[in-house]
């Protein structure tokens, strides 16, 4: 069992260099629920490329739409 007062005595460093940090490395956006209306078709396609890869289909919709926005971000 660690020792509490070892811990108290720590202080921040009046700056730290980030500039080898990798921006969003230990970011996971939240999950909001919501409902939308897709075609068939696509849900369809994301359903079974999910299956391929073993993961979720709507984290395919969402990974998807991240490019998307990405791609057409204006910068």
């Amino acid at each position: 069992m660690s020792n509490r007062n070892e811990h108290d005595d720590f202080e921040m460093a009046a700056e730290y260099d980030f500039s080898d940090g990798i921006r969003g490395r230990f970011f996971h956006p939240k999950k909001k629920s919501t409902t939308i209306r897709l075609d068939e078709d696509l849900i369809l396609f994301f359903k079974k490329k999910a299956s391929e890869k073993k993961i979720g289909y709507q984290s395919l919709v969402n990974a998807a739409l991240r490019e998307y926005v990405h791609d057409h971000s204006v910068e």
